[in-house]
């Protein structure tokens, strides 16, 4: 009986666009696909990341960073993609360069002293449109305590409150940011997905060509994306600690 296993765990790696693809037409009962059914379902593929966009967080695109302050300049820009514009300068490590590709922000901190032994964050609140159209004097100085993100099609806009003054502009706003999921690209390259999310992912593209060509599945393959997709999003994240604490009851004497 043979007991010797792989030994590796690069399945997810090494499971390219065309593997998906075919996977999925195999569960709708099609094999031997070629040409614009491969194109259709690259498409739907794409169509699928879009939509787990709207499903929340995906803590796998979740990556951190520091803005680089300017003094009286208020807003920075995150764009798509290099072709679309030139992003905000971000510091990482001892190094300047440009973030791209972030859909949103979901903390903010007031970085001083960064990159040496007395670096401190100051929490900043993330506030949203209508707070910020509130605020009175959006071009005061200061130190900034408050952020909102404004997503366009292309970029995503960061505005601090209030605007940094010369002492800010020689600090940072330290952010944790989420990005879009890359496109499917090359038949042959690798999916921007965790393995966790390779069930769910083959099943949702077999969800999706159901529809195209065999919509007497759809109904049952749309239950088993929902279910596969409730679990890769319940496993998925940083879960902390729980701690708990004994009530202390203090009885009437």
């Amino acid at each position: 009986m043979a007991n010797t296993t792989s030994g590796t765990v690069t399945f997810d790696k090494t499971f390219a666009i065309d593997e998906i693809i075919e996977e999925a037409y195999e569960r709708i009962g099609m094999q031997g696909t070629s040409g614009y059914q491969l194109k259709t379902a690259r498409r739907s593929l794409n169509i699928l990341f879009q939509e787990w966009g709207n499903r929340g967080i995906h803590f796998w695109e979740v990556g951190d960073t520091n803005i680089d302050f300017v003094e009286g300049q208020a807003t920075y820009t995150f764009y798509r993609a290099t072709g679309d514009g030139t992003s905000s300068t971000t510091a990482g490590g001892t190094t300047n360069t440009s973030t791209y590709g972030l859909s949103d922000v979901l903390e903010a901190t007031y970085r001083q002293n960064y990159n040496t032994t007395s670096e401190s964050d100051s929490s900043m609140t993330k506030v949203d449109r209508s707070t910020y159209s509130a605020l009175a004097n959006k071009l005061s100085k200061g130190t900034p305590n408050q952020f909102w993100v404004q997503r366009f099609i292309d970029k995503t806009t960061v505005t601090f409150y209030p605007t940094p003054n010369s002492t800010a502009a020689s600090n940072y706003a330290h952010i944790y940011f989420v990005k879009r999921i890359e496109d499917a690209g090359d038949y042959t390259n690798a999916t921007d997905v965790p393995y966790r999310f390779v069930p769910c992912m083959s099943s949702g593209l077999a969800f999706y060509l159901s529809q195209k060509y065999n919509p007497e599945l759809t109904q049952n393959l749309k239950l088993l994306y929902e279910d596969e997709l409730a679990r890769a999003l319940s496993e998925d994240g940083s879960p902390s600690s729980s701690y708990i604490t004994p009530k202390t009851y203090f009885p009437s004497i």
